[in-house]
């Protein structure tokens, strides 16, 4: 496996949890399921989309995405988890569209702390 294979792996496993997190804090909350409340895991989840959102509002490549091209050095047809990897995270659709998409994303994940909030009560 490559490096930039390796950096595209990460990627995509950010871009999961970024968009996955969401709904499994609904459906974790609907099951009553504890870990959904998590502070560290809510904040997280929060501070990766909004890192998203400021990168897009300031017109900043994603650090991963420019590594990635770096490490490839040229576009070519690629490994075969480059090819479904990107076939999964990359789309073409104007700057702006994706940056709307971010910002109305990040904030169902802020409303989501409104009607399913995390545990903030110190247990110790």
């Amino acid at each position: 496996m490559q490096p930039a294979d390796v950096v595209l792996i990460v990627h995509f496993l950010y871009v999961l949890f970024v968009v996955g997190s969401l709904p499994l804090i609904w459906i974790g909350a609907w099951l009553k399921l504890k870990f959904v409340r998590n502070n560290g895991f809510r904040f997280a989840h929060l501070a990766a989309i909004l890192l998203v959102v400021g990168e897009s509002l300031a017109g900043i490549v994603c650090p991963l995405t420019a590594l990635e091209n770096k490490l490839r050095q040229v576009e070519t047809d690629g490994s075969f988890i480059q090819h479904w990897l990107h076939q999964i995270i990359f789309y073409s659709f104007p700057e702006s569209v994706l940056t709307t998409i971010y910002i109305l994303f990040a904030l169902l994940v802020a409303v989501t702390f409104k009607f399913i909030p995390p545990n903030y009560r110190n247990k110790s």
